[in-house]
């Protein structure tokens, strides 16, 4: 990398899938009210796409003011079942209800990114996956909340596809990057296009 870049964002996998790529990287995750920004953009009547890249946006914003020079990436996640925002559970009842609701249904990952230099917006993108859920039984909902709340609980949908939570589905049509919540391939694509990363 010819610029420095700045990961805002606390991901792990964000940060495994940048170094696995290659990627030299400084992590200072933003620290943002999700959940007000969420609701403002909620009340009035925001896309679940225009959701994810807002919130990707405030964060990559918030760093870059504080770093000139670097480039500062920002990212967010957002889900959407039946036009409706589903977030992170709260609990392992609410991480039941959210697959329940989900079973033998289609629904959508959006994974935005945002790119700023010296406190602009220089290149966003929201990648999108459409995931078919298995008809699950209620059963098999608790036995799977109660083996991975702890890896879900930061998980929108309370599904990991990289673990255990790749058996809740039929079919997954997307970038698999994108359901891990980062569009790598445009990322690099772009950086690949301005000089930043070598080929």
């Amino acid at each position: 990398m010819t610029a420095s870049l700045i990961l805002a964002s606390a991901s792990q996998i964000r940060a495994d899938l940048l170094r696995n790529a290659g990627i030299d990287f400084d992590i200072i995750p933003a620290r943002i009210d999700e959940e007000m920004i969420r609701a403002s953009l909620e009340a009035e009547g925001a896309s679940p796409r225009d959701l994810a890249d807002a919130l990707a946006e405030f964060k990559a914003r918030k760093i870059s003011e504080k770093h000139p020079g670097s480039l500062v990436l920002g990212c967010d996640q957002v889900a959407e079942l039946d036009q409706n925002v589903l977030s992170k559970p709260k609990d392992p009842e609410d991480a039941r209800a959210q697959l329940a609701a989900m079973s033998g249904k289609v629904h959508r990952l959006l994974s935005a990114a945002v790119l700023y230099e010296d406190g602009k917006p220089i290149w966003r993108h929201v990648g999108l996956v459409r995931l078919k859920m298995r008809e699950l039984s209620i059963t098999y909902i608790d036995d799977y909340v109660d083996r991975n709340w702890d890896s879900i609980r930061h998980s929108v949908g309370a599904y990991k596809l990289e673990e255990e939570g790749v058996r809740l589905f039929a079919k997954v049509d997307g970038d698999y990057f994108n359901v891990l919540g980062l569009p790598l391939t445009e990322l690099l694509s772009y950086l690949i296009v301005r000089g930043d990363l070598k080929i």
